[in-house]
């Protein structure tokens, strides 16, 4: 039954190749143990068996290869397709998406994005459940077994921190559970999940390592400043912003964690393990892939240009000396729209006439011959935009099973324009201090450049921050989350989207579905809901346990 497949116990996930890697030296200890040769009695007998379960607890329900719907908050699938619930980005496969019908009023508890998340999250909580009711029994040193424990803890506390977010009130489960028990589960609070997530995470930090004391071959293992960050966000959505600001204090005052100078290397295999990146996904190339090089390449470069960034977007990167972006501008080229702009508009996104690599990404309307042509019907691009974001443009190996960049999931650049936040929303005063500390360095990094802002007031701030973080952090999973918090959907979700602007096209006059002043092409419309903001949890569930019923 799917309620108990997602709630009880899956001892399975020991026989799971562990592909999700703590560190190189992991291959070799699982090369030791045939997938076979587990049982539950003598598993948890050493202290190899015990990193190959918590290898397992990290892994979760991590899929690789390409894949459509989420199998887990952590996956590529799980963070990036998640804005095409936004007005970040759209899905190639068009209205009917179900990533797009998260917020375009059509929200139905049967939908599989929300069944995704839902069934990775408590196949990842079981798991969790598992190794802390069992690891005690392995005979080793204590301060390992408290960092372990205070790792799946970190992890555990991070589920029921999505949950709380897009669900609300849902099952509390902190032990394995009997298939009777899950099946007739209550839901807690939603309060009462916040206040599990935020005891845990603060439990983890007091066993878990500071960020520079993490050794090579422990990269990819949660951190103080990890948990620290998941703690933050949790008191920014509950608009506890003292505390939110002394949570992200404690990562700036530590000093483990920098701005990077290159913004575009972040996202590349050459600078993935930058102190900038304090938590992220590990993929490795061969053994435990990332597909998204399949999924989201141009077609130029044989990808399925399935993440296509929105007008709106492209529209929020402004120019480089900070002023927003103007149409009329005389700066404005819309036969190079890269010149002049905030430079992260160049590294995150690809337009008509850009360079990728080798090839020139061609996808003018008028241009027939090219595979990117913009229309309605190619397996190429929907707005007039690419992703250039998480590329590295000389990859030349199998799209599906050779790219093994990682995937940020915390960044040092949000928790201080977290910080920022949480400051200017508790009420404290907007020093130049305090900008210096936060979005200026953010903006200030060598490959950004951006000119420093000065003393404002909150209200005018506010809106440049908020922005900051859209641009800055594009395409990480967090732009949906802002959106709830901030309850501006209603605002940003709604009317008609738009792609990038080609005003000498003699097709688009044609064949765009609307028209624009601007001369943009017309992508989609949505129609969000205040409903929209909790999402339903699946129907499969309620119908095994009606109790889960909203």
């Amino acid at each position: 039954m799917k309620q108990y497949k997602t709630l009880t116990k899956r001892a399975s996930y020991l026989l799971l190749p562990a592909l999700l890697f703590l560190s190189t030296s992991c291959d070799k200890e699982l090369e030791q143990f045939p997938s076979n040769s587990f049982s539950k009695d003598n598993f948890w007998t050493s202290e190899s068996n015990a990193n190959i379960a918590l290898t397992g607890v990290y892994r979760g329900a991590i899929e690789y290869g390409t894949q459509v719907v989420p199998s887990d908050w952590w996956t590529y699938c799980g963070v990036i397709f998640l804005e095409f619930a936004t007005d970040n980005a759209y899905d190639r496969r068009g209205d009917n998406s179900t990533q797009n019908r998260l917020t375009n009023g059509t929200l139905l508890p049967d939908n599989n994005v929300i069944n995704g998340y839902w069934g990775g999250s408590y196949k990842r909580i079981a798991i969790c459940n598992d190794f802390l009711e069992n690891i005690d029994k392995v005979q080793i040193d204590k301060a390992k077994i408290d960092r372990m424990k205070a790792e799946v803890r970190f992890i555990r506390a991070a589920q029921y921190f999505y949950l709380s977010q897009f669900f609300g009130s849902v099952p509390l489960v902190q032990k394995t559970l009997t298939p009777d028990e899950a099946n007739n589960v209550d839901k807690a609070s939603k309060a009462e999940i916040v206040q599990f997530v935020i005891a845990e995470l603060t439990a983890a930090t007091e066993s878990l390592p500071y960020f520079e004391k993490l050794t090579a071959n422990e990269i990819g293992r949660a951190s103080k400043q990890a948990a620290l960050a998941f703690l933050g966000r949790m008191y920014l959505s509950e608009k506890k912003y003292t505390e939110a600001a002394a949570a992200f204090k404690q990562i700036i005052d530590k000093g483990d964690n920098k701005i990077d100078a290159n913004y575009q290397s972040l996202f590349l295999p050459s600078n993935e393990n930058s102190s900038e990146n304090i938590f992220s996904v590990q993929y490795l190339a061969g053994q435990a892939p990332n597909a998204l090089t399949q999924h989201a390449l141009p077609a130029v470069v044989s990808g399925w240009h399935i993440v296509n960034p929105l007008g709106s977007l492209a529209d929020a990167y402004g120019f480089d000396d900070g002023t927003p972006l103007s149409y009329a501008d005389p700066r404005f080229k819309v036969s190079d729209m890269g010149a002049n702009r905030d430079p992260r508009f160049r590294y995150n996104l690809l337009w008509d006439g850009a360079k990728f690599g080798s090839k020139t990404y061609v996808c003018h309307p008028d241009s027939t011959k090219s595979l990117d042509q913009l229309t309605y019907s190619k397996q190429a691009t929907r707005t007039g935009y690419g992703l250039r974001k998480f590329f590295d443009e000389n990859f030349s190996g199998n799209l599906v099973t050779d790219y093994g960049a990682n995937l940020p999931i915390i960044r040092y650049a949000e928790v201080l324009l977290s910080y920022l936040e949480a400051e200017l929303e508790a009420g404290k005063p907007i020093t130049q201090e305090l900008l210096d500390l936060t979005i200026n360095a953010v903006r200030a990094r060598p490959s950004v450049k951006l000119p420093p802002l000065k003393v404002m007031s909150a209200e005018q701030l506010r809106p440049i921050m908020r922005n900051e973080r859209r641009i800055e952090l594009a395409f990480e999973g967090q732009r949906l989350w802002d959106i709830f918090r901030w309850g501006i959907g209603e605002q940003v979700l709604t009317g008609d989207f738009w792609g990038a602007p080609f005003p000498n096209s003699t097709l688009l006059p044609k064949t765009s579905k609307k028209q624009d002043p601007q001369k943009r092409w017309y992508v989609t419309s949505k129609n969000f809901r205040k409903q929209d903001y909790v999402w339903p949890i699946p129907q499969s569930e309620v119908n095994v346990n009606p109790k889960l019923a909203n």
